[in-house]
């Protein structure tokens, strides 16, 4: 029952999210929550991941600093969800705090930027506006490579700011969408398989993967489903990410990433070198296209606004019986 009475909740807040996104006349003035929970990841990072630490310790430290972001994130949103219930029409204030912490309109407008720069300004310029969505090294990357990662980005941020907050708010309410935003914030930050952050960082990738498991593969489900919308076979993507999501690095990354690779026609992933680690990952639709172009990113875009609007339908679908329902009883 508390799923379904936030279902028309989500709604809002993926409409609200895709129209306004997350406006600079506001987060210019104030931090987002998101730039809250990175800074106090930070701080823990700082304080308790010391190298003087023993493996093992960190790897305590990383659990302890994990039970404690998570427990006060879903504290937080449960005061917070609370506080709105006091109030007439405190349900704005969840939809409008659902839709900050829903990343649609964000991602949508980075990934465009890079199809853009390589318009405006060739390949350095996309160079440098692809580096603020992934931890590539951008001076290594060709035009393919920059179209790639674009591409990548698009389908694996589906997943992780998009689907899995969504999931999470319509199960949990708002303590269920912060507990999610902090726990993917701290694997964006500290969950990498670096030699400072492999053993403080375990636990937040762990519990990354889990929170993520069922979102990635509705993701990919998703992006499967709007594959028409780029030429491509709804059945094909759908095996594609079948056979090659497992083979992925990431248990979660590649089931967006595979049917988004179908979809395109294109070979995603790969080995690369991330965050000064090289990745040696297999390819995804290996029969695809190697060489992608700044074309594909638009049409990835493409694929993207498609399976983001199925996802709203989806959840309006299942929202209808509520809305019905509560009319009745008005």
């Amino acid at each position: 029952m508390i799923a379904l009475a936030h279902l028309w909740m989500l709604a809002g807040a993926i409409l609200l999210d895709a129209a306004v996104g997350d406006p600079d006349a506001v987060w210019g003035r104030a931090p987002h929550p998101v730039v809250v929970m990175g800074r106090v990841i930070d701080g823990f990072d700082r304080f308790l991941n010391r190298q003087h630490f023993g493996a093992g310790a960190r790897r305590f430290f990383g659990v302890v600093t994990m039970l404690v972001i998570g427990g006060a994130a879903f504290a937080f949103g449960y005061a917070l969800e609370w506080a709105f219930g006091l109030v007439p029409f405190g349900w704005i204030g969840t939809v409008m705090a659902a839709a900050v912490l829903l990343a649609g309109r964000s991602l949508h407008d980075h990934v465009r930027a890079v199809w853009r720069a390589f318009g405006n300004g060739g390949l350095e310029a996309a160079r440098k506006t692809v580096s603020r969505i992934v931890g590539r090294d951008p001076a290594s990357l060709d035009e393919a490579a920059v179209s790639r990662a674009a591409i990548e980005s698009a389908a694996e941020n589906f997943a992780d700011g998009v689907v899995g907050p969504a999931f999470w708010f319509a199960l949990l309410g708002l303590p269920g969408i912060f507990a999610f935003k902090a726990i993917n914030t701290a694997d964006s930050m500290i969950g990498h398989l670096t030699p400072r952050h492999q053993d403080f960082g375990w636990a937040a990738a762990r519990l990354d993967d889990l929170v993520n498991w069922p979102t990635a593969r509705l993701s990919g489900l998703l992006v499967a489903l709007a594959a028409p919308l780029a030429r491509g076979r709804v059945g094909a993507a759908v095996r594609t990410m079948l056979a090659d999501a497992p083979r992925h690095r990431s248990p979660n990354a590649g089931w967006p990433e595979a049917a988004m690779a179908s979809a395109l026609g294109l070979m995603l992933n790969g080995p690369r070198r991330y965050r000064g680690v090289l990745v040696d990952d297999p390819f995804l639709n290996a029969g695809g296209r190697r060489r992608a172009v700044p074309d594909d990113i638009r049409r990835a875009l493409i694929v993207y606004r498609g399976a983001w609007a199925i996802l709203f339908m989806l959840v309006a679908l299942l929202a209808a019986p509520v809305i019905i329902l509560d009319i009745q009883q008005w």
